[in-house]
């Protein structure tokens, strides 16, 4: 996205910029039917598209489609738009347009969710964008739950479902060093490769004791038991499980080095 300068075959460094003033007076002029008002309209906010559409570079997706995905819901706001309400435009704007390219993106999404959960998902998004324009700020979950009449975790859920995945080489932090990535949050540093090789090597020693040794050692260290409960399950002093305990660990050792 970064240096692009055509999009659609617009050429983004010469795309113009409305004032206030005009912006009021296009949409005025727009909302009475003025075609040439609207057109102009259309023109003049498109950098608003541009800067909407550079929040999604990464997933993948083609910038030219985003582009006219991100036009549509330009479109869509100048029609719904109320000069009246005391909202700037590019307020009410751009939670229209970006609710226009994750519905795209929802759509067209390589992860697929039922039917139904795709509908709460679309109810959701509609009423946020409603309710931001309303509110001036994005609302809370619980307060789309209470709009909708539905549990808070549903609506919760519905946002996650239809959410783009995130690579995990994604950077999330950086002080000018090498990034912390989403991989960084997540690994699992217990069940690492070396932890498995281990495992795989304690195993192979563990066959190699006899039954007694095998039972001492299960009781000691798996089933958590002192060397004289061992000695009283086993009808054996504590010294002769002491000493078979030792030789078994002698044993294994050897066979992993």
């Amino acid at each position: 996205m970064q240096g692009k300068v055509d999009i659609c075959g617009v050429n983004t460094s010469r795309l113009t910029v409305l004032s206030q003033a005009e912006t009021d007076m296009l949409l005025r002029r727009a909302r009475e039917g003025d075609e040439a008002a609207r057109q102009k309209l259309i023109e003049g906010n498109l950098r608003l598209v541009l800067a909407v559409i550079q929040r999604f570079d990464k997933r993948g997706e083609c910038p030219d489609d985003l582009f006219q995905v991100g036009c549509i819901g330009l479109m869509k706001a100048i029609s719904n738009f109320d000069p009246t309400k005391n909202v700037r435009f590019s307020t009410y704007g751009v939670p229209m347009i970006a609710g226009e390219v994750r519905r795209y993106l929802r759509d067209n999404s390589a992860i697929r969710v039922s039917r139904s959960i795709r509908d709460v998902a679309y109810r959701v998004l509609q009423c946020k964008e409603a309710m931001t324009a309303e509110l001036g700020r994005e609302p809370s979950l619980e307060e789309i739950a209470g709009k909708l009449s539905l549990p808070v975790e549903e609506v919760s859920q519905a946002l996650d479902a239809v959410s783009a995945p995130v690579s995990l080489y994604d950077p999330v932090y950086s002080d000018g060093g090498d990034p912390l990535t989403v991989m960084d949050q997540v690994m699992d540093n217990r069940n690492t490769e070396l932890n498995w090789m281990e495992h795989i090597s304690l195993r192979s020693a563990f066959r190699t004791l006899n039954d007694r040794e095998k039972q001492i050692l299960s009781l000691r260290f798996y089933d958590g038991k002192t060397q004289i409960e061992v000695a009283n399950v086993l009808g054996i002093s504590q010294a002769q499980v002491s000493r078979l305990e030792k030789g078994a660990i002698g044993t294994m050792r050897k066979s992993v080095m």
